[in-house]
């Protein structure tokens, strides 16, 4: 078994797993798995730079995360950067503040890499699955991009389009400097016509109708899967493959689009980080499941944290 620490920096939230990893059985057992909401893309798609109180939240999570590596012994340190520090015209003063807490200088990675590593560690463990049918549409929707991923056994094709929850919700939901309560219909519209141009693009490369199983990853799928299980707290064991309709995502889409910020924050699976943006990102899945011919999503809790980690350990 080698111990991994693999950290994904994210436009919306930085996460950490320390894992033992064997790859000769294909065996991850976790350590310690750990979200924080730190917003480091807000603005970037108005300002084109990340906020200095963005970074700072950052730092904040690192230096937490390096304690955290430190006491449980980790062999090796991958640091997988995102859409936000991709976008950034200042993104030198993020590594620099990386490299200085972690001692490991982030790789901000292409969206074809991200979109690689989030189907290695989506399906690693469904390759062998006899009721779930190949190839795979691995879909990983971020804050400020989303992946598309099919494959079967090997990637076929991969896409990155600069679609997400945060990027829909700060273009189109933001109204002299608030957030709409709920959306407008316009507004609404807005965010459909955003992504439906988005995966006119991503079909330029990836053939989105030829998938026999969708993978639904990242933050606004697993709460959407929360939701729809009724859980009163959120319980990734339960939430990890369990499998969503595209009337459930409907019905969930709905509600939260006719929400108040008031009624989502008192959703019990709610993260606070995601209350103003969890209504954009159901949309998104939504609109993938409608352009898809999809009747369901399998979601998974595994994804490009689980790829980074296999991609230390192979």
């Amino acid at each position: 078994m080698k111990r991994v620490a693999a950290i994904d920096c994210g436009t919306n939230s930085i996460r950490l797993l320390v894992a033992d990893l064997d790859p000769a059985t294909g065996e991850l057992k976790d350590l310690d798995r750990r979200m924080q909401i730190v917003r480091l893309g807000q603005g970037v798609d108005r300002t084109g730079r990340l906020a200095p109180e963005a970074l700072e939240r950052t730092f904040a999570a690192c230096r937490e995360y390096a304690a955290v590596i430190k006491g449980l012994g980790a062999e090796q340190v991958r640091f997988v950067a995102t859409s936000a520090s991709r976008d950034a015209e200042n993104r030198e003063d993020f590594v620099s503040g990386v490299v200085g807490i972690l001692g490991v200088e982030p790789e901000v990675i292409t969206g074809d890499q991200e979109a690689e590593f989030s189907y290695t560690g989506a399906t690693k463990e469904l390759s062998g699955r006899t009721d779930l049918a190949q190839p795979f549409l691995v879909v990983d929707i971020g804050g400020g991009s989303t992946e598309f991923v099919l494959g079967d056994g090997a990637v076929r094709a991969a896409r990155s389009v600069d679609v997400g929850c945060v990027r829909m919700t700060e273009r189109h939901l933001v109204h002299e400097g608030a957030i709409s309560d709920p959306p407008t219909d316009g507004q609404i519209a807005a965010i459909k016509a955003d992504v439906a141009a988005a995966l006119d693009r991503a079909e330029e490369t990836v053939p989105l109708r030829e998938a026999a199983t969708l993978v639904g990853l990242a933050g606004s799928v697993t709460t959407v899967a929360a939701i729809a299980l009724g859980l009163k707290q959120y319980d990734s064991e339960a939430i990890h493959h369990s499998r969503l309709s595209l009337a459930q995502v409907r019905e969930i889409t709905g509600r939260l689009l006719s929400s108040t910020h008031a009624e989502r924050a008192a959703i019990p699976v709610m993260h606070p980080g995601r209350v103003d943006v969890i209504a954009a990102g159901a949309l998104v899945l939504l609109s993938i499941m409608e352009r898809t011919g999809a009747q369901e999503v399998v979601v998974s809790e595994h994804d490009i944290l689980d790829g980074i980690a296999w991609s230390i350990a192979d």
